[in-house]
């Protein structure tokens, strides 16, 4: 989902209205065996958006004609690339030049250099964390900084590799329409060399499929505005009205959710229509299988934006299509709904997990919230079952348990504004206005302090043993904040680069500095974390046992099991120290594998918002 920061109330809206009546027919269930790849289940995700991840080369960076067509529509008078360490809400030198008085233009114009090289050098630091699994918000061509309006699909962003101006010429010379026409150009020679990296890191990595609409600058739209009637394209879309000076019509279209630089593709009962679905299976086999040269070299999978806006005709033609081409590929979808609503897309002939918003939803309202959507132990654990048992064999496993993104605030921000009613996710229009900073004048954009931390790395500990595969969205883990778009795309953070401190609030008044620097501690308690997952096979397919909940302590304890492995996780919510009396682990010796702290003659205890991974003693 890329709600636009200026139309998020009717995005939201509508975004409500279609879920009321959307694609929610119920599905023939597959029984038996799982279809999930199984390597889905064992890795720990990481979320990148590459625009702001890191600037490893800083001649590709884009100019102010790279951002034509990218809202806001009116060009700037005055643009640079904006400091990566500059303090987020002040406004630059350049930036006060343009006059213009709402923030959210601002934000949408800046650009910071992030790119693909910065990815490739940055993969020892995933690797260092133990990350195992990369999804790439998107990274095909297109003039905004989110990438969500899409010019092409076959072609990675000119301004993510190292040829900016000679990429944009060899595309000039194909047939859009023609495969055997399309090029290789330097940026998508240097997503293959991402690719390959990542493979021999034993890294998998997905790209951010964008299926529902193309961008306004899309080769096929800008035809369809030339040439009207008379355009190849002229049956992608969903047309209102052509342009007719001697009828008085004027040319209008359908823009996603209303919005007019996000064209939306025809659909019929079949499916997305047939040009620009035979499109996308091509883009889709030059991902997948670029060059002819095998599935080793393509991208493992894929995450479709905004899944619930396209039927599910279309879903299952282009399963069956991926998994032709690679029977061991992942399809997660965003489908941001209740359990029930998701469900149907879950039963083997579309998709095999989803960014599992429900899973963040529940947490939050047990670790977190203090307002009405609290919830005790009890209660997660029966809404934790509910989501296990709704779907097929497997599919559990493989979801992305998150809780930041690029859609959401950000957890440690989320924790700070707990007691604001940020929590009514069932609403998620409410929850994307109340936690935007620019909507809500409540809304504290403080730094977390140290209690805050403390209750994100119990979070963590959750999220790291759970079962689903757990997902990190970049910088979590040292410690960056915001509150949901734009706050959540701030540019991450990095020892070598020096930052500014906040002192600027969203309003242009000041506050006390926030110092803008990495949490190596909190670093190192994810990096603690995911060693432990990745070591334990137990925590990544096995089964899973609820052993006992304590309403009153707010307390969780639970058991994972495979084959001769057994760990038992103990989650204290509550707000003091307790005494694990637990008949299942009496006359037992235990070591935590957080602290490496042994526990013998069941006196096992542990600390006020903390947790405890116990095995037993050898």
């Amino acid at each position: 989902m890329k709600l636009l920061f200026n139309k998020n109330i009717l995005l939201n809206s509508a975004f409500l209205f279609l879920l009321s009546i959307g694609y929610s027919q119920p599905n023939k269930t597959v029984k038996n065996e799982e279809f999930v790849p199984q390597w889905a289940k064992t890795v720990v995700w990481y979320q990148i958006f590459p625009e702001r991840f890191r600037d490893g080369d800083t001649a590709n960076n884009p100019t102010i004609n790279d951002i034509k067509g990218a809202d806001p529509q009116e060009q700037p008078a005055a643009w640079q690339i904006h400091p990566w360490g500059s303090d987020w809400y002040e406004l630059q030198a350049y930036e006060k030049t343009n006059g213009e008085p709402e923030l959210w233009k601002h934000m949408l114009r800046r650009r910071y250099g992030g790119d693909l090289q910065g990815v490739i050098n940055k993969l020892d630091y995933l690797q260092e964390l133990g990350v195992t699994a990369i999804y790439l918000n998107p990274v095909f061509q297109s003039p905004s900084l989110h990438k969500y309006d899409s010019e092409s699909y076959h072609h990675i962003d000119p301004n993510f590799g190292p040829d900016p101006e000679g990429d944009r010429k060899l595309i000039a010379t194909e047939n859009p329409l023609d495969a055997s026409t399309w090029v290789w150009t330097s940026a998508d020679n240097l997503a293959l060399k991402l690719i390959e990296n990542a493979h021999n890191r034993g890294m998998k990595i997905i790209f951010d499929g964008v299926f529902n609409h193309l961008g306004y600058n899309s080769f096929a739209f800008q035809d369809v505005l030339k040439n009207q009637q008379n355009s190849p394209y002229k049956d992608w879309f969903i047309i209102k009205s052509w342009r007719d000076e001697e009828k008085g019509t004027k040319f209008d279209y359908e823009g996603w959710f209303g919005v007019k630089s996000l064209p939306e593709l025809k659909e019929d009962s079949t499916g997305i229509v047939e040009g620009p679905k035979q499109y996308i299976f091509n883009a889709t086999q030059r991902w997948m299988n670029p060059k002819g040269k095998g599935t080793a070299f393509g991208i493992d999978g894929w995450r479709l934006d905004v899944a619930f806006c396209i039927g599910h005709p279309f879903w299952k033609q282009w399963r069956a299509h991926v998994r032709s081409i690679n029977s061991e590929a992942y399809m997660t979808a965003e489908i941001v709904d209740t359990p029930d609503k998701v469900q149907p897309y879950m039963q083997g002939d579309e998709f095999d997990g989803e960014m599992n918003y429900n899973f963040a939803f529940a947490s939050a309202e047990f670790f977190f919230n203090t307002d009405s959507t609290s919830i005790k132990a009890s209660e997660y654990d029966t809404k934790l079952n509910e989501l296990r048992e709704l779907y097929p064999s497997g599919v559990a496993y493989v979801s992305q348990n998150l809780f930041g993104s690029h859609d959401s605030n950000r957890v440690g921000s989320h924790i700070v504004n707990s007691d604001l009613g940020i929590g009514n996710f069932r609403n998620w229009g409410t929850y994307f206005n109340s936690s935007t900073a620019s909507n809500n004048p409540n809304y504290s954009t403080r730094k977390p302090e140290e209690e805050d931390i403390e209750l994100q790395k119990l979070f963590a500990i959750m999220q790291m043993t759970y079962v689903g595969a757990p997902m990190i969205y970049y910088g979590d883990e040292v410690g960056m904040w915001g509150g949901n778009d734009p706050d959540s795309r701030k540019p991450m953070i990095w020892d070598d680069i020096a930052y500014e401190d906040e002192v600027y609030s969203v309003d242009g008044s000041k506050h006390a500095p926030d110092k803008v620097a990495v949490n190596n501690d909190l670093f190192q308690h994810y990096k603690k974390l995911i060693t432990i997952r990745n070591n334990h096979t137990a925590l990544q397919m096995g089964t899973y046992k609820t052993l006992f909940t304590d309403d009153e302590k707010g307390v969780l304890i639970f058991e994972r099991n495979y084959n001769n492995e057994n760990l038992i996780v103990v989650i204290n919510n509550g707000n003091s120290e307790y005494v694990v009396d637990v008949a299942e682990l009496s006359k037992e010796c235990f070591t935590d594998l957080i602290s490496e702290k042994v526990f013998e003659n069941n006196k096992i205890i542990v600390a006020k918002k903390w947790g405890l991974v116990l095995k037993k003693c050898i």
